[in-house]
C-alpha cells in the first residue's frame, strides 16, 4: 500500500487531497448525524457550496441519506469510513508513527486517530472511539474497569456502544471529583459506561484535593474504605493527561501556587501526581483512589489524550513507563516524537 500512496502522490496529489476531503466530510457526519448543510459547512471552515457539490457526489455512491433533519450515513457509508480511516493512516504515517511512539515510550500498545484535537473536536471523539474499541477487546467477565474525569475519557464513555445483554463487569471512578462540570466528573463517566454495558458501578463520593487530615479521616470510614479498596482491585484503568498548569488552576490552587508549581518543572499530571519532562514526580496532592503505586498491579492501564499542546504533558506522564496502551492523535505524536529528538540532540 505504501507503493501505491507513493506514486499517487508523485502523479496525482490532488486526487489524495480530495480522498482526505471526502473522508473529513463523512468523519464529521458519522459524529454529528443528521447534521444540516450549513452546519456542517461551518464545521469543516468551507463554502457552502463546496460542501454541497461533495454531498452530492457523496449521496450519489451510496454513502449519504438525507431527509429533513439533515444527512446521515447509510450502512455502506459506515463500513466505507472504517475502510478509509485506515487508508488515511497509511497516507499520513500514522502506522510508522503508531511504531516509533510504541518503541520509544517502551509501551505495549498506540493508538493514534488522524488530526489535531486542538483544531477539530471531533479528532476528541475519534480518540474515545479508539479507546472504548480498545476497552471492549481487553474486558473479561470478572474485570474492574476504573475510570478518571475530564473531556477526552468522557468521549471515551459516549463512544462505548449500548449493549444488549448484560456484562459481568464492575465500572468504578478512579478518584474523586476535581470541581468540574457533573458530566465529566469520573462519578458521572463510570455511571454512564455500566449502564451503555449493563453492568454494576460503585461511586466514590468525595473531592480530590483535600487536606492530608481529611483523607486520614475518610480513611477510616466502612464504606470509603471498602470502595477505594475495590478501586485499586482494578484490572482495567482509563485515564486522561491534564496540562500542569491547567489543573492546578481548575483545582483551586492559588495563583501563587501554580506559579510555583510550574517553576518546579511540572508539566503534566495524572493520578493526582504532577510529573516534570523527564517523569519525575514535582508534587503529589492528597486523595483517595488510584495512585502511581498502584499501577503496576493493574493490567491494562489505557492512557487517553491529544493535541499538540499536550505533548509535553502526555510525555511528562508516559515517561514512568506505568501506561501499556497510549491513544493519541496525530497533533501530539508528532509534536511527542519532536520533543524526544529535540532531547536527544
Amino acid at each position: 500500500m505504501r507503493d501505491i500512496i507513493t506514486l499517487q502522490q508523485k502523479i496525482a496529489p490532488e486526487l489524495i487531497e480530495l480522498l482526505e476531503r471526502r473522508y473529513t466530510i463523512l468523519r464529521h457526519v458519522s459524529h454529528s448525524q443528521p447534521v444540516g448543510r450549513r452546519s456542517l459547512a461551518n464545521s469543516l471552515k468551507l463554502g457552502e457550496r463546496i460542501v454541497r457539490t461533495e454531498l452530492d457526489f457523496l449521496k450519489e455512491q451510496g454513502l449519504l441519506e438525507s431527509n429533513m433533519s439533515g444527512v446521515k450515513l447509510t450502512a455502506e457509508g459506515e463500513y466505507l469510513i472504517h475502510q478509509l480511516s485506515d487508508f488515511v493512516k497509511h497516507l499520513r504515517g500514522i502506522h510508522e508513527m503508531e511504531t516509533r511512539l510504541r518503541e520509544r515510550l517502551g509501551l505495549g500498545h498506540v493508538v493514534v486517530v488522524p488530526g489535531n484535537s486542538d483544531e477539530d473536536e471531533l479528532v476528541k471523539k475519534e480518540m474515545g472511539r479508539a479507546a472504548a474499541r480498545y476497552l471492549l477487546e481487553v474486558m473479561r467477565g470478572g474485570s474492574i474497569i476504573a475510570v478518571t474525569g475530564g473531556t477526552t475519557v468522557g468521549e471515551v464513555a459516549n463512544a462505548v456502544p449500548v449493549s444488549h445483554y448484560p456484562h459481568n463487569v464492575l465500572v468504578v471512578p478512579a478518584r474523586g471529583g476535581l470541581g468540574e462540570e457533573v458530566e465529566i466528573q469520573a462519578n458521572t463517566i463510570a455511571a454512564k459506561i455500566a449502564k451503555k454495558l449493563m453492568a454494576s458501578y460503585r461511586l466514590l463520593h468525595v473531592p480530590d484535593n483535600i487536606a492530608e487530615d481529611a483523607v486520614k479521616s475518610l480513611s477510616k470510614d466502612p464504606h470509603i474504605r471498602e470502595i477505594t479498596r475495590t478501586i485499586k482491585s482494578a484490572d482495567i484503568l482509563i485515564h486522561g493527561i491534564g496540562n500542569a498548569q491547567e489543573l492546578s488552576v481548575s483545582r483551586g490552587d492559588s495563583p501563587e501556587e501554580t506559579r510555583q508549581l510550574i517553576r518546579a518543572g511540572a508539566v503534566g499530571e495524572a493520578f493526582g501526581h504532577y510529573f516534570a519532562r523527564d517523569g519525575t514526580i514535582v508534587k503529589t496532592i492528597h486523595s483517595l483512589g488510584v495512585r502511581l503505586s498502584d499501577l503496576k498491579h493493574i493490567n491494562h492501564v489505557i492512557g487517553v489524550a491529544g493535541g499538540r499542546r499536550k505533548a509535553g504533558a502526555i510525555l511528562a506522564v508516559v515517561s514512568n513507563r506505568h501506561e501499556t496502551v497510549l491513544v493519541t492523535d496525530e497533533g501530539a505524536g508528532r509534536a511527542i516524537l519532536e520533543q524526544m529528538d529535540g532531547g536527544e540532540r
